[in-house]
């Protein structure tokens, strides 16, 4: 049993490396090359812009060192919360807080270089958001998913 929720364990921190990954690698981009242009990714639907995101969720106002101070919190708090549902045995819940916390720190990294989120993704009619954002988003939907109806992920 420890062996397998081991390896579930370390599959899910592939995904959430690789989605990190692919995260950091486009900002980069969309900071160094893409800064002032838009490009068409599918048609007008979803673009390629770089955007400076000041703000959280849904561009709520909240800035400052209060703001890092409560994702710092909330960050160390998934990942330990992550590690006791490990100890527990619900390794599906676990390995999802994981994603969430690696790709926040993703972001987090961007609030504390640049003091702004980069996002890229220029969705038509909701927002700009980035490859961590999109994640987040999914793995707390399966938490949400789980939480009523447990999964039976095989990774």
């Amino acid at each position: 049993m420890i062996r397998t929720a081991q390896k579930k364990m370390a599959a899910y921190y592939a995904v959430a490396i690789f989605f990190v990954v692919i995260d950091r690698f486009l900002k980069v981009l969309s900071l160094n090359y893409f800064a002032g242009r838009e490009i068409d990714v599918i048609g007008d639907l979803i673009k390629f812009t770089f955007t400076k995101n000041y703000y959280i969720a849904l561009s709520l106002p909240v800035t400052g060192l209060i703001l890092l101070i409560t994702i710092s919190i909330l960050i160390f708090g998934l990942l330990f919360y992550s590690i006791v549902l490990f100890k527990r045995g619900q390794v599906d819940m676990a390995g999802l807080f994981s994603v969430v916390s690696f790709c926040a720190i993703s972001n987090f990294y961007d609030r504390v270089r640049y003091g702004f989120v980069i996002d890229y993704l220029d969705l038509k009619w909701f927002t700009v958001f980035n490859v961590a954002d999109a994640t987040i988003v999914l793995a707390i939907l399966l938490i949400l998913f789980n939480t009523y109806r447990p999964l039976k992920l095989t990774i």
